[in-house]
This record gives C-alpha cells, structure tokens and sequence, in this order.
C-alpha cells in the first residue's frame, strides 16, 4: 500500500514516526511518502518537506506567512498527485490539512485524520467539513470520543494516547551518565520547556529564567527544541546558572523535579512523567485578543481539560509574570502539593487508555484498506 501523511509539528514528527513503525510492521510492503521532521526520516520513506518550514503560531503569524503557506498547500497537491497514494494519513495541524483532505477527498482519495483536529476547543462549524471530508477519524483524547459521536452523530475510533506509547517504548534514562554528559551537578533540575516555534521560545523564556536566581538549591536546565539551533538560545542565556540540552527533552524530564511548561502537548508529556509544572502561556496582543473572544474552553492545559479540573496552574497572558512564576514554581517544591498533583497523574493516565495506540491506529488504517 502507498501511504501519504503530513505532520507539520513537532508533536505530529513524534505521532508519525510511531504510526509509520506499526504500519511497515502490519504492511511490510507499506510505500511511505510524508511531510514530518527526523524521527519519522530515521523510520525510514521519503520525506518531501520538514516541518521546520511550516511551524506558523497564532493568527497575526498565520496572516504574515499566508504566501509561503498558501505554496506549501499547491506544492502538497502536485507531490499527492504525482504520488498517487492508496490513502492520506492526516496528523494534527488543521489549518494545512484540513484544506488538502477538501481537495483529496475530490478526487477520490482516502483521508484518514490520526489526532484529530480540535474543534471542541474552537471553529466547532468545522464538524461539517470532517464529516464532508474524512473517511475515518482516530481520536486520542477520551472526550473526544462523546464530543463527535453523541454530539454530533459522527462514528471515531478512540485509539487512545500515542503519548504513552513513546514514553513507554524509551530506553531508560541512566540519570548518573547523562548528569556526566551534559556537565549537569547533583542538584534537583527543574526543566524549562519554551516551546518549539521561535515566537513562543522569544515570548516565554526570558520570564521562565527571570526566576532563577530565588532557586539556588535548584539547577535550571533548557529543554532546547529540535526544530531549533543553539545559536537561537543564545541571546536567552546571559544566566551563567543555566543549562542547555537540546533533542532530549525525555531524558530531562526523566529525572526532573518539576517544570516550567509553555502550553501545548508538551503539558501532557510533562505530566506523564509525573512532574509537577507550571503551564505558562503568553502570546502577541493581537492573537490573545482574537483567541480569548472565540475559545471559551475553561482551561489551556491538555492536562486540566482530560481531568475537568486544575491539575496544574496555569498562568496565562497578564497572570504570566515573574512574581506569579516564582510564587506557583515554590508552591510545587513543597511536598503536599506534590503529593495531590502526582495523584492526579495517576488517574490522567488511566483516562488516556493505555498503551498501544499507534498499533491499534495501524490496524485500522489496513482493515479499512482492505
């Protein structure tokens, strides 16, 4: 079978290249073509574009960068059709996707959505063009499930997370070797996760590191993004009390105390590794403005939606400044607080359904292939 799958995001890079491995174990004839990043190169196919060139974050972004997405849309269209594939694997990143499955269904194409886009949180009009557009539907989050199906009457599969799968199927972490490798002393680490686009790292880690200081006991170490270079992080790290580890965001958060998290999934991956966090969310004037007026969600946080309660703070725009940080990061550090969070963990990670969500996806994928 000849598959096509588009991810335009770190996250997706992860999901894919955990759904590619169980699809050439179920098809091992399987012809892969895909937009991604390097996890899902070292998995093997061809990869057409890097998400790199992609990675476009809120609605003044979006419209600066509307040309070069607009090509990539045009480019994708001609690589499908000369590819020709037997079905479209769509992961996440529904403003470019959404608009491909439109003009694949067309033509006759299978679209597959894997992560499905989140429109519970908003643009809920969009369930018209999913039932319009998609063949097939696989949902990782458990209310998703209730949201499309007695919502709005439209059949998902609830694969569950692929979250779990990539954290189980790790090599553990030897805290002792990677203390030595990356220069990092004995002191408790509390890791800095900034996000993985260039505007978000520029708006969020001057604050996260305005705090160090006041945590003396404690070692601060970067979670640099792999669609990012070193260089980026320069101008941020004046601070001679910081680390830098780029690429090895699990093996930090391994062995971390608690986290300093810019909103995204990487709450959720923070928070399977039971460490306690702090969400932080600060975007442009503009995109809060618009956001704030079309998402009525109660929380940001993937954590505090699963649970339907505040799991972890979460500072978001005005509440994210450095006396609030330095105020809820003491708050994590005592051992009650600890304690109620890290149970919590435990029941989030029931909700999620366990392992095995990229095989169960791929089985799926071939069953309805054939």
């Amino acid at each position: 079978m000849k598959y096509y799958i588009i991810a335009g995001e770190a996250s997706g890079d992860l999901h894919g290249s955990n759904l590619m491995k169980s699809l050439y174990k179920e098809d091992t004839s399987a012809n892969i073509r895909f937009w991604g990043g390097d996890l899902m190169q070292q998995v093997g196919g061809t990869l057409v574009r890097h998400y790199k060139e992609l990675a476009f974050m809120g609605f003044a972004e979006v419209a600066m960068n509307l040309k070069t997405i607009l090509n990539n849309i045009k480019y994708c269209k001609a690589d499908i059709e000369k590819f020709n594939p037997d079905v479209i694997i769509f992961i996440d990143y529904p403003g470019f996707n959404m608009r491909i499955a439109k003009w694949a269904k067309q033509r006759g194409i299978k679209t597959h959505y894997y992560v499905a886009p989140q429109i519970w949180a908003w643009k809920e009009n969009r369930i018209n063009a999913v039932k319009r557009d998609f063949d097939k539907l696989f949902v990782i989050l458990p209310f998703e499930k209730d949201f499309f199906e007695v919502k709005h009457h439209f059949p998902v599969d609830f694969v569950g997370h692929p979250l779990i799968d990539a954290i189980h199927n790790r090599v553990k972490t030897d805290e002792t070797s990677f203390r030595k490798n990356n220069n990092l002393d004995e002191r408790p680490i509390i890791a800095i996760l900034p996000g993985s686009r260039k505007q978000e790292i520029s708006k969020m880690l001057s604050l996260m590191l305005s705090i160090v200081d006041d945590f003396g006991d404690y070692q601060f170490v970067i979670a640099g993004a792999p669609s990012q270079d070193f260089h980026f992080y320069e101008q941020f790290l004046s601070n001679k009390n910081v680390k830098y580890i780029s690429n090895k965001t699990y093996d930090l958060l391994s062995i971390a105390t608690a986290a300093l998290v810019t909103s995204g999934t990487a709450t959720l991956e923070t928070a399977l590794f039971k460490v306690p966090e702090v969400v932080c969310y600060k975007g442009s004037w503009a995109s809060y403005q618009i956001a704030k007026r079309i998402i009525t969600l109660k929380y940001i946080s993937l954590v505090n939606l699963i649970m339907d309660e505040e799991v972890v703070t979460e500072l978001i725009q005005d509440k994210c400044n450095r006396k609030n940080l330095k105020a809820e990061l003491s708050k994590l550090l005592e051992s009650n607080n600890r304690k109620v969070i890290l149970e919590k963990y435990d029941d989030l990670e029931m909700k999620l359904g366990g392992i095995g969500a990229s095989a169960k996806t791929a089985k799926l994928i071939l069953n309805d292939l054939k």
